[in-house]
């Protein structure tokens, strides 16, 4: 199949067409794949070994579609049965609309649409545990990245947004008008007196927008809800990235294909194997438009106000997902000299390819090479 392609590969997966529909069967010495956009998945099996490692029983495979935050989420897992597996995977994709009610930006009554709306008006706003613990680490990302990474972008991606659909390059009046409804460091989080973390939005016409962020979060709770259910052994996938729990029965981790850049004599992409580990992949691949002979990305950068301009493709490996979606921007907008040395003492690898001055180059960090081992 073609990368980015959102079917499923020939293997003999049933399309899921609505609701919580399953597939299941006892594994014997099954091969299956999956592709999500950008890269492939491959799922291999072998009879008679269960998530554990030296379990004898039989586990069954299951696998569940459903839509949400706008993108399809994907649950892959192995349970004792069928049963079991569909509880998990319900509660998991509970847990993700829950969610999306809490984080969505284009949900108007969501928690943080009403908080948007009191941009400017003083209001010191007490935030649920969730919003709060997301708006942390944007924040924390934020400050890592001198504003690389910036989740006030909104009033931004609106006028992006609207250039890409008009295939015409915003006026520069209204970039900057745009701009002054954003920064990073407008947004105070604080603490009222009952310990509740509270957040003050300064300037008037802002937009929280947590495209960069809340789609890895959704993955770790998707993933911890399936764990808390006794499903030790799943991979979650939103929109191409993904959460590999365990390893696949017989298997020492999830076999994943990382798609090349989308460029004329692009290099091969990479093959990694995953186990307890997240996958990012940030570029713009399938969201993007030429105007003048430029390719203008749908990443932007917060300190400008302007689209990316180069063709880049970043994956990130982490132990969690929310940080490492969130990083993966900031590589994108940093590039890999200034980018690579921001994350250096962090517990992420990067894989960029970019094209900036014409031929493709290729970056990694040193110990990327470790996940390409099996």
């Amino acid at each position: 199949m073609k990368a980015g392609d959102p079917g499923l590969s020939e293997c003999g997966w049933a399309r899921f067409r609505r609701g919580l529909t399953p597939t299941t069967q006892v594994l014997r010495r099954a091969a299956s794949a999956i592709l999500w956009p950008g890269f492939l998945v491959w799922i291999l099996a072998l009879s008679g070994i269960g998530c554990r490692t030296g379990s004898a029983v039989d586990a069954v495979r299951c696998e569940y579609r459903q839509t949400h935050m706008g993108m399809p989420f994907r649950i892959v897992l192995y349970a004792a049965d069928q049963a079991a597996g569909d509880e998990a995977a319900a509660a998991a994709f509970g847990r993700i609309a829950e969610l999306n009610r809490i984080l969505s930006d284009y949900e108007a009554d969501s928690e943080l649409s009403r908080l948007s709306k009191t941009s400017g008006t003083g209001a010191v706003v007490p935030l649920s545990p969730d919003l709060a613990r997301v708006l942390e680490r944007a924040e924390s990302i934020s400050r890592l990245s001198d504003g690389a990474f910036d989740i006030t972008v909104g009033p931004l991606v609106d006028v992006w947004k609207r250039a890409r659909r008009q295939r015409m390059l915003p006026e520069v009046a209204k970039v900057e008008a745009a701009r002054a409804a954003t920064g990073w460091r407008q947004v105070v989080l604080g603490r009222d007196a009952a310990g509740r973390t509270t957040a003050h939005l300064k300037v008037p016409g802002m937009r929280l927008d947590l495209g960069g962020i809340a789609k890895g979060y959704a993955l770790d709770e998707a993933t911890r809800v399936l764990k808390a259910r006794g499903i030790g052994c799943s991979l979650v996938s939103g929109g191409g990235d993904l959460f590999a729990s365990g390893a696949p029965p017989g298997q020492r981790g999830w076999k994943v294909e990382i798609g090349e850049l989308d460029v004329p004599q692009a290099p091969p992409g990479r093959v990694v194997w995953l186990k307890n580990r997240a996958l990012v992949t940030s570029g713009d691949r399938f969201q993007r438009v030429e105007l003048g002979g430029v390719r203008y990305s749908h990443l932007l950068d917060p300190r400008t106000g302007w689209a990316l301009t180069h063709p880049s493709q970043v994956t990130l490996i982490g132990p969690e997902a929310m940080t490492t979606d969130a990083l993966s921007k900031v590589l994108s907008v940093l590039g890999p000299d200034s980018g690579f040395e921001r994350i250096r003492k962090l517990p992420v690898e990067a894989f960029l390819m970019h094209a900036p001055r014409g031929p493709v180059e290729v970056r990694q960090t040193p110990g990327w090479h470790r996940y390409e081992r099996p």
